[in-house]
């Protein structure tokens, strides 16, 4: 599975349901229906694109948008949700995470705060995960065998935030600022959080 097929599998999820849990059963029925290396592919194409937005810059507006509240977890979930965005913005957020400004899911958030929002509108995407797993064991009935597949690839998945560029201070409000200026208009961070924010987000 090239990248162009992962990302147009994804995009096919959203134009049939814009229901989170629906848009996963459509792909994992959609990967189940293939050989086996294709859901390690999926996997994999998953882990790649992860990487290229496993940054400080990402984290930080992450931590932005919901006000502090984004643990290593809640990161790792906000990766998955990136791509659950399709292929257009996640290139430009991969980019420019200010870009974030520019998403409708995002926008829908601003001046509430994330005690407001429903489960279904938080900016995570944890089950993305669990799609592969569950298309590879349909078709091998093997139970956890995925990640011995991909690691036969030579390849280890992430499971948590790993950040390889510049640290810097999350909780610094002008560094913010200067770093997201159309997120930090739309999400200013409350006090307490910014207190708490450099805690929250050590991986």
């Amino acid at each position: 599975m090239h990248m162009d097929e992962f990302w147009a599998l994804i995009e096919r999820s959203a134009a049939v349901t814009a229901i989170g849990d629906e848009r996963l059963a459509w792909l994992t029925d959609r990967l189940a229906e293939r050989p086996a290396a294709e859901a390690v592919d999926f996997a994999v194409r998953l882990d790649e694109l992860r990487g290229r937005v496993d940054t400080w810059r990402h984290w930080g507006a992450a931590l932005l948008i919901c006000g502090g509240l984004c643990s290593d977890d809640g990161f790792h979930y906000f990766q998955a949700w990136l791509v659950g965005l399709g292929r257009a913005a996640f290139e430009r957020v991969a980019d420019d995470p200010d870009a974030l400004a520019d998403v409708p899911q995002v926008r829908r958030l601003a001046g509430r705060h994330p005690r407001e929002w429903a489960e279904d509108e938080w900016p995570e995407w944890e089950c993305l995960d669990y799609v592969a797993d569950e298309a590879y064991e349909r078709v091998t009935g093997e139970e956890e065998g995925l990640d011995e597949a991909v690691e036969a690839r030579g390849r280890e998945l992430s499971c948590s935030p790993d950040p390889a560029d510049e640290r810097w201070d999350l909780s610094d409000p002008a560094e913010l600022a200067r770093r997201y200026p159309r997120l930090a208009g739309m999400f200013p961070l409350p006090d307490r959080a910014r207190e708490r924010v450099w805690e929250t987000a050590r991986p």
